[in-house]
């Protein structure tokens, strides 16, 4: 049986051993995330034990978001949009199971996929799972972590100055404390663009967003009796205030997160102390200059906890879908209440999913092993420097692929690339949604038409668009969680997925 630190030390020996110096940061100035996934497969006569596998997927360490004014537009194909290393590790999952896909296909035995029930459908063999570890809590709803009294004493810096209200680390950016000026400054963002609310066929509501975000947020009809979410941030907290009875100290305000609510939906009340935050509510991430169109990395958690891991495009081939059976955190501020709340109780009440989805009870675990090249693990070794930390610039990605497992972007592009290269095939990430597309496309061809899935045999299909929509039974568990758990999802506008 594995356990956390377990985990945590075979990623950090991966980072060490198998990457290479280039796209890491400098640690005399940079600081870094970590994210992968772990196989673990049992050992077929021990089908009640699970031996630890090897690091399978990827390592990767994470540098910045992109502009809101780049993500959109003529190379939104080739870009990576967001390089937290929660969001980078998953894609290059996805790109080790179109790998894997495409053994099964080939009746390859050393494939993690056997043959599922119905025709060309796939599924995950019984004794391997899937553990994600990331080095520092998700951004997001996951990093709103009460601070008790002693940690708020040990908070105050060496010259006097509180620092308890600093944020829990974002993967991208300094989630810096929110004071009066910094909140006129997202008022004045918030007002300066156009929400345009629309109803739709389904008899739901989308608001388009103007002004250079050329995106939808997409506000899907709720089914049934559905509780809003509200705002339960003093409730929470109150609750924790209340274990000081029995033994616990009180909370005396709580780790910021620089991730903003979803525009249009309730925010922050920004009040200093426990309730500066509300809690459970769905946030995009800070970025760099402009707001992004990237939702959180612990919304994209609990989605991806609903509706797996592997995409709508692999669900064509999959009977399941692909889920993670734990979560692992590194050493770093963390509160097993919020990550459940974050990652599970937000979804837990979905009804109406089509057979194989269920919001999973993914165990969540944190392990005792600092990265070494965390912000804090930084911090800690130059406590006599003054030197500004900044996170790392460029991403890198590890996949267990027999082709250019390595992949070192930054700014969202292949590093080395010139503004003249960007929109070329070198210029792209192997994780980039237009490459991921193409390794689907290929899996497609390779595969006779009879023993295609039904929903890649029923009608021509050209687009990326196509290949998603066309996915039903992953289109259909999307809609039920966005209508009952995840309202305000903000959803890319659909000309720029219309790409081949």
């Amino acid at each position: 049986m594995w356990t956390a630190d377990e985990i945590a030390e075979l990623c950090y020996e991966h980072y060490r051993s198998r990457l290479p110096k280039q796209g890491k940061p400098d640690p005399s100035r940079e600081w870094t995330s970590l994210a992968a996934v772990v196989k673990v497969e049992s050992a077929a006569n021990e089908a009640g034990s699970a031996g630890l596998g090897s690091l399978q997927v990827q390592l990767l360490l994470s540098g910045e978001l992109l502009r809101t004014s780049m993500n959109m537009g003529l190379f939104y194909r080739d870009v990576l949009n967001d390089s937290h290393a929660e969001v980078v590790a998953k894609r290059s999952f996805q790109r080790y199971l179109l790998h894997q896909m495409r053994l099964a296909t080939s009746y390859q035995q050393c494939s993690i996929f056997i043959p599922g029930t119905e025709t060309g459908k796939w599924k995950l063999k019984p004794n391997i799972i899937f553990i994600f570890f990331c080095s520092h809590t998700p951004c997001g709803d996951a990093s709103i972590i009460p601070i008790r009294e002693t940690e708020n004493h040990l908070s105050k810096s060496v010259d006097g100055h509180d620092i308890a209200g600093q944020s829990v680390l974002c993967s991208s950016s300094n989630c810096d404390h929110r004071g009066p000026e910094d909140k006129r400054k997202s008022e004045k963002m918030a007002s300066s663009h156009m929400i345009k609310r629309m109803k739709n066929a389904d008899g739901g509501f989308f608001s388009t967003i103007t002004e250079d975000m050329a995106v939808q947020q997409v506000f899907a009809k709720p089914e049934g009796n559905v509780n809003p979410e509200c705002c339960e941030s003093s409730e929470e907290m109150q609750a924790a205030n209340k274990e000081t009875n029995a033994g616990k100290l009180k909370a005396v305000d709580v780790y910021r997160t620089g991730a903003k609510c979803v525009p249009g939906e309730l925010s922050d009340t920004l009040i200093p102390g426990i309730e500066y935050h509300c809690v459970g509510l769905l946030r995009v991430k800070p970025g760099r200059g402009d707001r992004t169109c990237s939702m959180s990395c612990s919304d994209k958690l609990a989605r991806w906890n609903v509706l797996g891991c592997q995409g709508a495009l692999l669900m064509h081939f999959l009977q399941y879908p692909v889920y993670l059976s734990a979560v692992i955190v590194g050493k770093c501020p963390y509160s097993q209440e919020a990550m459940q709340r974050a990652v599970i109780e937000r979804c837990r009440h979905i009804s109406l999913l089509p057979d194989g989805f269920l919001t999973q009870e993914v165990q969540l675990l944190q392990s005792d092993l600092q990265f070494e090249h965390s912000r804090q693990a930084i911090q800690e070794g130059q406590t006599s420097s003054k030197r500004k930390l900044v996170p790392c610039s460029a991403a890198i990605s590890w996949s267990a692929v027999p082709e250019r497992p390595l992949d070192v972007t930054s700014d969202g592009f292949r590093q080395g690339t010139t503004k003249k290269g960007i929109g070329s095939s070198q210029s792209r990430s192997k994780i980039c949604k237009v490459e991921l597309f193409h390794e689907f496309q290929k899996l497609v061809t390779s595969i006779s038409k009879e023993n295609l899935p039904d929903t890649l045999r029923v009608k021509t299909l050209e687009t990326y668009w196509d290949y998603k929509e066309a996915a039903l039974n992953y289109q259909e568990a999307w809609k039920a969680l966005r209508s009952q758990a995840l309202l305000g999802w903000i959803k890319n506008a659909q000309e720029y997925l219309l790409f081949m």
